[in-house]
Order: structure tokens, then C-alpha cells, then sequence
């Protein structure tokens, strides 16, 4: 039986999901502003004076350039399915349904690392974190890939199906959301400028992780659309993975800005 590898993967997948939960909740991943925030913090404690003073300054993490981390990080989730499908013969991407949802993985990935990443201009990359995420993501990719190539079937009308375009729609619409957002962020900080500012524009009038939502909803989409295991998992798991993050960001805005807005939420609008 060809389907029992994505079955295994995609249990492991929630389980690594919900120890990353449990992991994150209560003390965020220590990169960007948390990363500040906890050494200003470490620093409080220390005190200051001379005691501070005769500390010896934290060793330095191993960093790469955010682009270029991020390129190497995201492209393994779109070489692994292709190689799987070169691999496969004779190759199946059958029927239109099927090319289609392959494409909205594929697509994603494609943004994320060809696009994405020579755009931002965000702070050196912890390679302890990116050996991490180029792991994740040969895993899913593979996850996905193998689901799609070996294991998916579709009727010929899959296109025509309710699940298949209201899935599609919430991918696109939480796609769009989230390209969006990324580009209000963007926009926060000048060439050079290092200070974290309060997202204003699009999504963030209502939370404070418009991004992480947009990111969350695309997944999900992609699960009803696909109506597979192996993308309800990468759902869940992107939403236990990013939306503590999103958490920890509101709760980072809220201490750093007495001006920002108490009626934002953190990830869901209206809700949390």
C-alpha cells in the first residue's frame, strides 16, 4: 500500500506541531524583536554598575543574511516534490485537479523563495534556526509531494467540486492577505532604520499578526481543497507553530507601545 508513509508523516507532523505549541507558548522563539526584548530583559535583572560592567558580553549566534537564509530555508518544499515527481515513473499529475492543487503548493514556495526573500531587509538569520526550517521543510515537502504524486485520487470533475473552490478561494484570499501584510511591514522602516514600529494599514487594524493569519488561512484552504491528511496536518501545524508567535508579537507591542491600539487582536479578528 503506497499511502501508509503519508499516514506516519502526517501523525508526526501534528505531534511536532503540538510540542512546538507547548514549546512556544509561554516563551516565544528567540529571533527579531524577541530576541532584543530578552536581552534587555536579562539585562534588567543583572543590574547596573560595575557588577554589569565586569560580565562578560553573550557570545554571538551563528547568522546568515535574512535573504539569503530565507532563500535556503524555503527552497528544499519546492525541489522535493518536483524531484519526486521526475522521479516517478511514468509521472502522474492526474487529473486537472490534481495539477492544480500540486500548483498551489508549488506556488507558494515559488513566492517564498524567489521572491520573498529578496525583498525583506530583516535582521541576520540564526543558523541554528535555519538548519532547523530547511529540515521542516524537506520534511513537508516531501510529506505533500509524496501525497499528490503516489497516494492522491480525484475524480475527473475534482475542479467542479464545492470542497476543491471553496478551498481554493480561502487559499488565494489568505495568499493575498498574507503578501499583503508582508508588504506593510515592509514599508514600517526606512533603508538602515532598526526600530520596531506599530503595523498600521490592511489586516493590522484589527490583528496584531495579519501575516500569520493570512499564512494560516492559506493552509487551511489548501487542506479543504486537497480534502487530504497530509495538508490538514501542515495546517495544524502551521498554526500551532505561527500563531504563538503572533501571540507573543501582540503582547511585544502592547508592553513597547503605550499608543497601541487595545482593540487589536492577536491572530483571529474580533476573537483573539
Amino acid at each position: 500500500m503506497h499511502c501508509w508513509p503519508s499516514l506516519v508523516l502526517s501523525a508526526l507532523l501534528v505531534a511536532l506541531g503540538l510540542l512546538l505549541l507547548w514549546l512556544h507558548l509561554h516563551r516565544p522563539v528567540c529571533y527579531g524583536k524577541h530576541e532584543l526584548q530578552q536581552r534587555h530583559d536579562e539585562e534588567r535583572k543583572d543590574g547596573a554598575g560595575a557588577d554589569r560592567a565586569e560580565k562578560p558580553p553573550p557570545p554571538r549566534r551563528a547568522c546568515l543574511p535574512a535573504r539569503y537564509a530565507w532563500f535556503l530555508q524555503e527552497l528544499p518544499a519546492l525541489l522535493v516534490p518536483a524531484l519526486l515527481l521526475a522521479l516517478r515513473s511514468p509521472p502522474r499529475l492526474a487529473p486537472l485537479g490534481c495539477r492544480l492543487l500540486v500548483g498551489m503548493f508549488c506556488g507558494h514556495y515559488f513566492h517564498r523563495t524567489f521572491i520573498y526573500p529578496f525583498l525583506i531587509r530583516g535582521r541576520p538569520f540564526p543558523l541554528k534556526l535555519l538548519v532547523s526550517g530547511v529540515l521542516f521543510c524537506i520534511f513537508n515537502g516531501f510529506l505533500q509531494g509524496y501525497h499528490m504524486i503516489y497516494c492522491a485520487e480525484y475524480p475527473d470533475d475534482w475542479c467542479n467540486d464545492i470542497r476543491f473552490t471553496s478551498g481554493t478561494v480561502l487559499f488565494l484570499f489568505g495568499m493575498g492577505i498574507n503578501i499583503h501584510s508582508d508588504s506593510l511591514l515592509r514599508q514600517l522602516r526606512k533603508p538602515g532604520e532598526q526600530t520596531y514600529k506599530i503595523p498600521q494599514g490592511g489586516l493590522f487594524a484589527y490583528v496584531s499578526g495579519a501575516n500569520y493569519f493570512g499564512e494560516i488561512l492559506e493552509w487551511f484552504g489548501y487542506a479543504i481543497a486537497t480534502w487530504s491528511l497530509p495538508a490538514l496536518s501542515f495546517a495544524l501545524f502551521t498554526l500551532c507553530c505561527i500563531g504563538p508567535r503572533a501571540y507573543h508579537h501582540h503582547r511585544y507591542y502592547l508592553r513597547k507601545f503605550t499608543s497601541y491600539p487595545r482593540s487589536r487582536k492577536a491572530l483571529i479578528p474580533f476573537i483573539f
